[in-house]
């Protein structure tokens, strides 16, 4: 412990007495200061001793002396010691009383204690106070490194927080807990899952301190890792401000989870290359071979049905012209994601959020998943139904959530857009096929300006919505344009009554009906239709085009 008040009193050598403030020597003293100015104040720090022979000062004087204490207490000084025998032979009331009146502790100096004595008595004790606390900062690195080799890191912040008298939290990439110590600061940790958010949006490394609500705790907030993304965060939680071992055993702490977490990296990385193998083996159609490379790495994703996720970024101006130019005109309504998700879409190249967001899933979720980087595309393999495919999934609403416009700035700007597509539930010999399904949906949501596409809901859906293509609605102008000509000459009414006929299914009656004509009249119609384009209305085919190059048309 630093020096008090208290202990300078008890040291034998001192021979200090009490005079004021007898209850408030628990005061830690910062360093013992000479100063027989009139007005110290300017020059102090606060936590001073200050030593006094009251040279400059009518230290008899009560108004004068309620001023000079007044100022002392409010510039921190805590605590006054007064030399008698060299300008007074006692201590004068005046100066008691005013001590007494701010509470500011007095000690009376005897003319055979030189102040240089204090003062090294208060050096001499802060500098065993240092020694004892790198000392102690030296032992709980080791038992911090000792509980990281053997313990992992819910060893290292048991340990940490035992070092610290509080609690410890470690936070994944996506700001979600991923183990605290003791047990019951996960609440605690929970609450504070905002604050790690933001401040991973801060250069690394990056730190702050949230002041909790009264009769809360202090909390300290760390990023972890080396690169441009922290790889995580870690919550430190007291009650007062942390001393120089403790400071000592946080700082142990964030240095070897960051080396865990880079060994992590280099560990993520070869089972990357192991996960790549196995999914070219999957693609090749060679399963057993799949399996037996996998082993206990992603033995049990292949032994269930899984989902095949194909990635890809697009730059930001091609998706949003895209965007803006593609109907939303039935498209479901977008759920708002959670608050975790929607602050993942605020950081980074989006497939490296997006590799973090399923990695992380799986993790907490204790399942595996095969993650493979291919150049400017990402491709996952996650089980069917998991937490790593529902992240993904709230990941990429999140993503839609910010393109609809309730967030201001677009995720990943710099970097690109996200487009993901989803392939249904397959197993390992049907991995080719899964990977199929999952580029056409990708195609889809790349032409759609969607974040996430799912192939089982296209063939589920309609065909309508992809009339909306470019080169569909471009073959419809060129099919039906000679009957544009001729209704704009005024010598009938051929497109519409082309697609009431279609509507009808070729029935003259209900067509003529609708049209408000005679059938005859009608099928004249279709006859000109016919010698028009060259075409026979009787070949399905034939009826099959001009019905899609209608609703083509009317997409526009």
């Amino acid at each position: 412990m630093p020096p008090t008040l208290a202990s300078l009193v008890h040291h034998s050598a001192l021979k200090l007495t009490v005079r004021a403030g007898e209850d408030r020597l628990d005061v830690p003293v910062r360093w013992a200061h000479v100063s027989e100015l009139a007005d110290p104040v300017p020059y102090m720090e606060g936590g001073e001793l200050l030593l006094i022979t009251a040279l400059k000062l009518d230290a008899e004087d009560p108004e004068a002396m309620r001023r000079y204490v007044r100022r002392l207490a409010g510039a921190g000084v805590v605590g006054l010691g007064f030399a008698v025998g060299v300008n007074y032979e006692e201590t004068p009331k005046a100066l008691v009383d005013a001590a007494d009146e701010e509470g500011l502790p007095l000690l009376e100096v005897p003319r055979r204690t030189p102040f240089l004595a204090i003062s090294k008595a208060v050096s001499a004790a802060i500098a065993a106070d240092q020694y004892r606390a790198v000392t102690a900062g030296f032992a709980a690195q080791r038992e911090l490194t000792r509980q990281a080799q053997t313990g992992g890191p819910e060893g290292l912040l048991a340990a940490l927080a035992s070092q610290v008298d509080g609690w410890a939290a470690l936070y994944d990439a996506s700001g979600a807990v991923v183990a605290t110590a003791p047990e019951w600061a996960g609440r605690r940790a929970a609450r504070l899952t905002g604050d790690v958010q933001k401040l991973r949006d801060r250069p690394a490394p990056a730190s702050s301190v949230v002041g909790g609500p009264e009769n809360e705790d202090r909390v300290e907030l760390h990023t972890i890792g080396t690169g441009r993304r922290p790889r995580a965060a870690l919550a430190v939680g007291t009650a007062a401000a942390p001393g120089t071992a403790e400071r000592y055993a946080v700082h142990s702490a964030i240095a070897l989870l960051t080396l865990t977490t880079e060994r992590s990296r280099s560990l993520q990385a070869a089972e990357q290359r192991v996960g790549a193998a196995v999914l070219r083996m999957l693609l090749a159609g060679e399963p057993d071979h799949a399996r037996a490379v996998a082993g206990d790495l992603y033995g049990e994703l292949l032994d269930a049905p899984f989902r095949m996720m194909v990635a890809e970024r697009v730059p930001v101006s091609a998706s949003a012209a895209l965007a803006r130019a593609e109907t939303r005109k039935g498209a479901p309504p977008v759920e708002r994601p959670s608050a975790a998700a929607l602050a993942a879409a605020d950081t980074g190249d989006p497939l490296a959020v997006l590799a973090d967001v399923v990695e992380s899933a799986a993790a907490r979720a204790g399942e595996a998943v095969l993650v493979v980087p291919e150049r400017e595309r990402l491709v996952v393999l996650a089980a069917d139904g998991g937490a790593a495919a529902a992240a993904c999934g709230e990941y990429a609403a999140a993503l839609e959530t910010a393109r609809a416009g309730i967030r201001e700035k677009v995720p990943g700007g710099e970097e690109g857009e996200l487009v993901v597509g989803l392939s249904a539930p397959a197993g390992p010999i049907a991995a080719s096929a899964a990977y199929k399904q999952a580029e056409q949906a990708l195609s889809v949501a790349r032409r759609r300006g969607r974040v996430l596409v799912e192939h089982e809901r296209m063939a589920a859906g309609s065909v309508l919505p992809l009339l909306a293509d470019d080169a569909v609605r471009a073959f419809a102008d060129g099919m039906l344009r000679p009957l544009y000509e001729h209704d704009a000459t005024g010598r009938g009414d051929l497109v519409a009554s082309l697609r009431a006929w279609l509507s009808k299914h070729g029935q003259w009656d209900a067509a003529a009906a609708e049209l408000g004509v005679h059938r005859h009249t009608l099928r004249y119609r279709m006859r000109r239709v016919e010698e028009i384009l060259g075409r026979s209305l009787d070949d399905p085919d034939v009826r099959m085009e001009l019905w899609l190059a209608l609703k083509a048309a009317s997409t526009e």
